[in-house]
């Protein structure tokens, strides 16, 4: 699945991709940087569930506060908040003299407009609204003040504002039809888009007037860079040419197999970042086909062995998952490490306790003269990072133990229709988020996708203990409670196979030493409000 379906917060903190005893910031220049996907369909952040839809808009859009790296709540648009006795309402004092890009004045009203449009059903937000399920409604109290209204306590709030998604856009931008949002976002930010191209490129120009950066960037005042591109190069020997040949200043997702080719030569660097949120995941469908049988689950986690390929097929880039989560997550709970181990005898036992004891001319396993056939609704055509060899070597390792995995081939907008339907066996995705609450998003109740709602519980899991875990952790603000109930949460849906961990995604940035202060969102992508370029 493309990073659901591409398949992810703020700030400017963090490594910068610098070279030692470089001179200083340099006014002036283009960087051009290249990426191995794109947003697809859509720019927009409040409709795209794309970690590239926050990558490619982040560079226009502000937020009203930052996160460290650490995890930490700063100012931003918002230069205060508090928080009700009830964690209800949150109410936000505004910073004076912003304006958008459009010359539209930032205020309280525009923050209205901008969570009033996240949840609106036209826009049909992929991600942003499921961030705020429990919203109500915002109340503009004064020009630079808004209260926003939860009908239940929701801790998780400050972290999602932090991202991309919740950017605040132009209200005068909004009343766009939500086509055309897809092709050009407005915000307050450091940069203004010139033209996005799909599946080509997306330029911008230094916007003059900006002085509102977050608290803790490296620096005050307009954007260094005169211009920034973002260039989409899906293949990864023509991406990796355009860096070593001088064509573009960095890169995304360097291809593990180049990264100590990469970090040998001297004009080049390698920045790795390990992104927060949902691991790069398969999700079997637990309410109906093979899969709906715990024990049909179990046989195929426990009869592949995850953990050898991927070190074998990313040259140990990218560390196997253990659990639904990354270890840079909140939450994360590290017991899971180790615990579940490839097993093909134990596997078999399973399928043959399940009745898929017989087996046909090629090897499949049978049941009542049906083949054991896993749909998985893969996307060939957008998948990154090798997903799609790694595919097939799973597939591969499936047909040893009796499993038929068969890819469905269609179109992204024919997976859309199948997706909330449930019409599949597997699916597999990443999901980027800088909080644990991302386990509410991936195995809540409420977040099973249907016709009206697109959720990204593709497991289907629905889990009354679950659940009330979940519930239990937006009502608090003590981390060290989330965290125990987060454990909870992972140990039961890695216990009952709900989910396949595969590995960890990490970031690997490769870039021109001549390319300076290139910094990363706490959610694992990089920002360029820092950035600079060496001039010749």
């Amino acid at each position: 699945m493309f990073l659901l379906l591409t398949l992810a917060a703020c700030g400017t903190r963090g490594e910068k991709s610098a070279a030692a005893g470089a001179a200083g910031p340099v006014k002036g220049g283009t960087l051009t940087f290249a990426v191995n996907t794109e947003p697809s369909t859509c720019l927009d952040p409040h409709q795209s569930p794309a970690d590239v839809a926050g990558l490619f808009t982040r560079p226009a859009l502000d937020s009203l506060v930052s996160l460290d790296a650490e995890g930490r709540i700063h100012p931003w648009l918002a230069t205060k908040w508090t928080v009700s006795p009830d964690q209800k309402t949150y109410t936000f004092t505004l910073r004076e003299g912003v304006k958008f890009s459009d010359g539209t004045p930032f205020d309280a009203a525009a923050v209205k407009a901008n969570l009033d449009h996240i949840v609106a059903p036209a826009t049909k937000s992929q991600l942003a609204a499921g961030y705020i399920e429990p919203y109500k409604g915002s109340e503009v109290t004064g020009p630079l003040t808004v209260k926003v209204h939860f009908g239940r306590p929701y801790s998780p709030f400050l972290s999602a504002l932090a991202t991309a998604y919740f950017g605040i856009e132009s209200p005068r931008s909004l009343k766009q039809p939500q086509d055309a949002l897809c092709k050009k976002v407005v915000g307050s930010g450091p940069f203004v888009i010139d033209e996005y191209v799909q599946q080509k490129s997306i330029t911008y120009h230094r916007n003059p007037g900006y002085d509102w950066a977050p608290e803790g960037a490296g620096h005050t005042g307009p954007a260094y860079l005169d211009k920034l591109e973002i260039k989409v190069i899906t293949e990864d020997s023509v991406r990796l040419g355009a860096l070593t040949s001088g064509q573009v200043d960095g890169i995304a997702s360097v291809p593990p197999v180049n990264v100590k080719q990469v970090r040998a030569d001297p004009r080049l660097t390698v920045t790795t970042r390990q992104a927060p949120g949902g691991n790069y995941n398969y999700y079997p469908n637990t309410t109906s086909g093979p899969f709906a049988d715990k024990r049909v689950r179990e046989a195929f986690r426990d009869g592949i062995d995850f953990a050898t390929i991927v070190r074998n097929l990313y040259f140990g880039a990218f560390q196997p998952a253990a659990s639904p989560i990354s270890p840079s997550t909140d939450g994360y709970d590290r017991t899971l490490e180790g615990r579940t181990e490839y097993d093909p005898a134990a596997a078999g036992r399973l399928l043959d306790e399940a009745g898929w004891s017989g087996r046909d001319a090629e090897g499949y396993r049978t049941k009542d003269g049906r083949r054991l056939t896993i749909r998985w609704g893969f996307l060939k055509a957008a998948a990154r990072e090798q997903r799609d060899t790694l595919a097939e070597q799973i597939q591969a390792e499936a047909k040893k133990i009796g499993f038929d995995v068969q890819f469905v081939a269609g179109t992204v907008n024919e997976w859309l229709e199948r997706y909330p339907k449930g019409d599949y066996d597997l699916v597999d995705f990443s999901w980027q988020r800088a909080d644990g609450d991302t386990l509410r998003n991936l195995f809540g109740t409420s977040s099973i996708p249907t016709a009206a709602k697109f959720g990204q519980n593709a497991a289907r899991l629905s889990d009354k203990d679950v659940d009330g875990w979940l519930s239990d952790a937006l009502d608090t603000t003590d981390q060290a409670k989330r965290a125990e109930l987060y454990a909870k949460v992972q140990q039961r849906v890695t216990g009952e196979a709900a989910v396949f961990p595969v590995y960890v995604f990490t970031y690997l940035l490769g870039a021109s030493r001549k390319a300076h202060g290139i910094g990363w969102e706490p959610q694992a992508y990089p920002t360029f409000y820092d950035a600079w370029v060496e001039q010749a």
